[in-house]
């Protein structure tokens, strides 16, 4: 069969794709930028990569009519506080206005439960975006899901972050609102049962684990998993704009993505049934089994896809070819280069660089540069890496995002995140056994200038040292 994914670079996209490979369909998959789309050369006979903007309806063109079944699971978050719920319901709009053109026999959309009466913007959102795709002509079956725990998911690294971090923690009341869980692997197993199965066609199921928890529980349930001892408590005074700052400083996530999910917390998601469960004979694993598998997946560097890795985490905008360019008129640059005595094994250090590795000199000033760029409304360097030592196009790398990464090449190119008045590239290149260190700022007007010229002193500190270690 030949189905359409849409959302092919995102948390969900990049874990369905190779099940549905595996099964044996060809994939069509829908990207903005192919430049961030990583997939393993295996995957090539079965796949088909095209660039589409769903805001943008002229490339929606390059969608083939000869498809079989579409996935939906694009969500436009990453758009202003204000206006995410318009770029979804025009996504969708312009989304199921292609699909009835085409063969489609069935269209899969992954949302949120929307049970309760009273639903915050980014669930009413969702459900807009459903009752949009109902009215196309193609058959739809919605599944509606809570908390996604499951290594790299957002709910899943705001629990970590918050447990590995804060021994004792004052919480907001949104804490003893009930959700009811469920693992990445049984959201991927629903998915993928789901596909062609006329039972499902025309319909909306909840789906969820068999656990019903207050997010308290679920912060103390991770906190046992981890043999940590956590005191929470709760005040009623925090408010949405508060929780939301709380989240952000002490997590890895944005405040966009932060105060869309804390209001989605005010509200209880709770399975009304779970008739799906045996329509597709799926039988959904505990909380505690979840959060075993993630912990798992962690530890053996083994994280397929990581929300960090999505825009929506960072300041970045636009498609990865706009910033490979590095330019050279008008630019600060401090210029390195260093004779090696072994290419592969210091290409193993630069594809290691940030997170946990750290940056091989000055650890505590990047820290502290992380921890300014938080408190002005940046990334910080929070994110860290998804993987330990593999790099692509695309990934987050602490407040980096990496644009250019070819190891036979010996080149890795970094574009900066954090705030700063102007542009920021950081090159690493090895030519002849010379290893090549570039950081280039662009600087925006009289303050880019004076920001430049007042972290000049630590540049020979940090870079040097950077340098020198990379190459030893």
């Amino acid at each position: 069969m030949k189905i359409l994914l849409t959302g092919a670079t995102g948390y969900i996209g990049k874990r369905i794709l190779p099940l549905l490979i595996e099964q044996g369909h060809y994939v069509v998959c829908c990207v903005r930028d192919k430049n961030r789309f990583y997939y393993p050369q295996e995957f090539e006979k079965n796949i088909k990569v095209i660039e589409v903007d769903f805001l943008n309806s002229e490339t929606l063109a390059s969608i083939p009519n000869d498809i079989d079944a579409a996935y939906y699971l694009i969500h436009s978050m990453s758009g202003t506080a204000t206006n995410y719920d318009e770029l979804e319901s025009i996504s969708a709009n312009y989304f199921i206005d292609k699909i009835n053109k085409t063969n489609a026999r069935q269209v899969i959309y992954l949302s949120g439960i929307v049970n309760d009466k009273s639903l915050s913007k980014h669930l009413s959102s969702r459900k807009a975006v459903e009752d949009i795709l109902k009215k196309g002509t193609i058959p739809t079956t919605t599944l509606r899901a809570g908390i996604i725990v499951g290594s790299g998911s957002a709910s899943f690294e705001i629990i970590r972050d918050l447990v590995n971090k804060l021994p004792v923690m004052i919480t907001p009341k949104w804490l003893n609102t009930k959700c009811q869980p469920i693992a990445i692997s049984d959201v991927l197993e629903f998915l993928t049962k789901s596909l062609l199965n006329p039972k499902t066609y025309n319909q909306s199921f909840d789906i969820g684990g068999p656990d019903i928890l207050t997010y308290k529980q679920m912060l103390l349930e991770f906190a046992k998993a981890k043999k940590l001892t956590r005191y929470i408590y709760t005040i009623p005074v925090m408010t949405p704009k508060l929780s939301s700052y709380w989240l952000y400083f002490v997590t890895s996530t944005s405040y966009k993505l932060a105060s869309a999910l804390v209001s989605s917390m005010k509200v209880e998601v709770v399975c009304k049934d779970n008739r799906i469960n045996s329509l597709l004979g799926v039988q959904p694993i505990t909380y505690t089994q979840a959060l075993e598998r993630a912990l798992i997946k962690i530890n053996e560097d083994a994280v397929v896809s990581s929300w960090k890795d999505s825009l929506i985490s960072g300041q970045f905008k636009g498609n990865v070819a706009n910033y490979l360019k590095i330019p050279k008129k008008d630019c600060f640059r401090d210029r390195r280069k260093k004779e090696i005595i072994n290419r592969e094994y210091t290409i193993e250090k630069i594809w290691s660089i940030g997170g946990q590795t750290g940056w091989y000199y000055g650890d505590w000033l990047w820290n502290l540069r992380g921890f300014i760029d938080k408190i002005f409304g940046g990334v910080g360097t929070r994110r860290g890496r998804t993987h330990k030592n593999e790099i692509h196009p695309g990934d987050a790398l602490d407040f980096w995002r990496v644009v250019y990464a070819n190891k036979e090449e010996g080149k890795l190119i970094l574009y900066a995140e954090m705030k700063l008045p102007g542009e920021a590239w950081l090159e690493f290149k090895i030519i002849n056994n010379v290893l090549y260190q570039a950081a280039t700022f662009r600087p925006k007007g009289i303050l880019g200038k004076l920001y430049w010229y007042s972290v000049l002193p630590f540049h020979g500190f940090i870079f040097n040292g950077m340098i020198k270690n990379l190459a030893s």
